[in-house]
Order: C-alpha cells, then structure tokens, then sequence
C-alpha cells in the first residue's frame, strides 16, 4: 500500500520539480539512483575564493520490467541474427535495462560530498532527473583537482567533480567514432557495439588522450555525445577504462525506446551540441577550447558555427576522418571546406591517426595556432604570443 500511495503522489506531483512540496526520500530497497560527474567553478559575483557546481541525479525504480526486457532482447537479438540462447543475450539484457526502468520523478537522496559534508539532492522532475547547485567545501582546491561523492545509503557508483578555474585551456570530445568505435550509420554496427560488443576505443586515442591531458594541465574535458543518458552507465565505465575524467553530457531523449536512440544517431542533432556549448561558454567564457569529433555526423558543422559565434573561444578543432560510408561524401575535403568557411585554415585539421595531432597540439599550446609544418619540411616558427582570436569571420 506505501509504495501504491507514494507513485500516486509522485504522478501527480512530477511536474514541479524543485518546487515541489511532496518530496519523497528514495527507498534503497526499492530505487536506485545515477549520479553524474560534474565540474566545479567560481560563482560570478563572488569573491573568487568559494566554489560550486551543479550536481545532476537520474532515479528510477529499481528493478526492471521483465516482460518488456525479454521482448526487447529477443528483437535485438533477432536483429542481429543471433541464434537462441546465444551467451550475448546476458549482455543485451544487461544494458538494455535503463530502457526498460521506470523512471522516478519527485524523490531526493542524501549524498556525502568528499568525505566532508552531506547535501539534499533532488527532488527529480517528471524525466526523474534533479539538477542541484551547491556551494563546494573546498577552500583549498586547485585548477584540475577532482572530488568523489557518494549516495549515503545506497548502492551505487559514486560521482566525481573536477574544479575548473575561469581560465585557461579546456576540451570538448565526441564520443561515438571519435574515441568509442561505434559504427555510427550502420544501425547493425551500431546496435552490436552499443549491446553486444565489448567497447572498445578508437586506436591511438587513450594515449594522445593521456598526453593531451598532461599537455594542457590537466584541462578538464566535457564528453559531448548525442547518444541517449540510458548509456550513462555504459559510457561512464568505458570512459574510467580508457580516459580522463569528465563529465557525459548525453541527449536526455530516448528513455524506454531504443528507436528513439538510433533516431539520435541518424537525425545528427547539430543543434543540441550548439546548445550544450553555449552552456559551456557561459560559464567558461575564458577558457581556451579545443575540440574533437569525427566525420560521420556533423561534429564539424557544430564546431564551426560555434566558432563563429564566439570568436578566439576555440583555439583548435581535429576532426577523425571515419571511412566507410555509402557515397563518400562525410569524408570528401569539400564537406569539410564547406563546414569550415571562413574559419581560418591554421584551426582546423582533419585526421586519419591520433599520431598526426602530437605535434600540432605541442606547437598550438607552445604558441603556434596552426601547429603544423607547412608542408615543405620546415618546423613550425618559433613561439609566438597568443592570440585574441583565432576564428576568422568572412
């Protein structure tokens, strides 16, 4: 009966989100909770020595629905021309089950931040997700340093926040075919290496994802992916394996509907990474950027416009040309010259292996936009003073 009165209130209380009035504390027997790794920053108007950020929940009920679950494996399995009982389907069922959990609005949980002090977060909204600022205990904190916190009482991975100074140099990384193969635009590829395949990371990039790291002082990087928040879990454990921290910053648009997840992936949402980096403009006006995607869905178009938007905001854009395709025309250099009109070309650098992006990183960061020899064999020119801007406006 308790839990009967407590969905009735939830229902009908779940379009209020922080205002509403009925919050219920999540029941560890009964609920779960995903918490998302953030980033920490000066408050504007403060006095430069407190910190805060924003902490995102998701809360679900706990278990799954196991006639949808059982319905949705054998149709992915059925799709991927598995025979019955085949040993992936464990696999499937694994990670198709934030498909298949009710979501949970109007709940809070009590977490422990660094060991420190507890905080209220929550209650969610009608997506089950609550977005919570809170001043951070961190008197002592430097630019790169990194906190965990913890849901007291319940069993689940812990967050991690990265405090982030107003200035200095900052990445934004495509996740699918840019660091995870993934085989975006073909939905078998797709489905195989997202429920079936162990992930695995695109040659080459978790080294230059190490040295990038160390290169540009342990710049934070923000994971831009339009894959669906169902995959947090996924992506969060391939990310801990393979590269530095971060937070995901995945497309909140497909919950209980895989479809909707390989419509994210072929609708190509330039407009909702445009967005999510205005987002990060705001608060890290001053910061230098530099970007990450790859040819098979419009990372460049997206980098390039918010490189008009906000001139000498990023200072370099490498783009993994993906091969494969049906015409060829996501990797033909007049797509990219296209994308990058009037950007200049010294930014910009389209590449096949990680290897190419060593030496222009080392140059663009020792003071060389374009950070690359000329083609004639001559070293780049020695190191020059930084520049206000390095987009170019026609």
């Amino acid at each position: 009966m308790k839990r009967l009165v407590s969905s009735a209130l939830s229902r009908a209380t779940k379009y209020l989100g922080n205002r509403n009035p009925f919050p219920q504390p999540m029941d560890p027997n009964e609920h779960t909770v995903w918490l998302q790794d953030n980033t920490a920053y000066r408050p504007k108007g403060g006095d430069g020595s407190t910190w805060e950020a924003e902490f995102v929940a998701a809360f679900f009920v706990k278990d799954p629905n196991r006639r949808a679950l059982t319905k949705m494996v054998a149709s992915i399995a059925d799709q991927l021309d598995l025979a019955q009982g085949d040993e992936s389907e464990e696999t499937i069922a694994k990670r198709l089950e934030p498909w298949t959990t009710e979501i949970l609005p109007g709940h809070t949980v009590r977490i422990n931040i660094g060991g420190t002090h507890d905080a209220k977060l929550g209650p969610g909204d009608r997506s089950g997700v609550s977005k919570n600022v809170i001043p951070m205990e961190a008197d002592k904190a430097e630019d790169g340093d990194t906190v965990d916190s913890h849901a007291v009482g319940v069993d689940t991975h812990p967050m991690t926040t990265t405090y982030v100074e107003a200035k200095g140099w900052a990445v934004i990384s495509d996740i699918d075919d840019t660091i995870k193969i993934t085989g975006t635009g073909d939905i078998g590829a797709v489905m195989r290496s997202t429920f079936v395949d162990e992930p695995t990371p695109v040659d080459g990039m978790p080294a230059f994802y190490a040295h990038m790291h160390k290169t540009l002082d342990k710049a934070p990087v923000w994971y831009l992916s339009a894959s669906p928040y169902n995959l947090y879990p996924f992506l969060h454990a391939f990310r801990n394996a393979h590269y530095p921290p971060g937070p995901l910053l995945l497309w909140n648009a497909s919950w209980m509907d895989v479809s909707a997840f390989v419509l994210a992936l072929t609708k190509e949402p330039e407009r909702y990474k445009c967005d999510k980096m205005r987002e990060l403009h705001r608060n890290f006006p001053d910061r230098r950027f530099v970007c990450i995607g790859d040819s098979t869905q419009r990372d460049p178009e997206a980098y390039a416009q918010t490189c008009r938007e906000f001139p000498g905001w990023i200072r370099a854009i490498y783009i993994r040309r993906v091969p494969g395709g049906s015409d060829g025309s996501k990797t033909a250099p007049e797509r990219f010259e296209k994308a990058f009109e009037g950007i200049d070309r010294g930014l910009w650098h389209v590449f096949d292996e990680p290897a190419e992006l060593y030496e222009r990183l080392d140059a663009l960061v020792a003071g060389d936009p374009s950070g690359t020899r000329d083609g004639t064999g001559e070293a780049p020119p020695p190191s020059q003073p930084e520049q206000k801007s390095s987009c170019v406006l026609l």
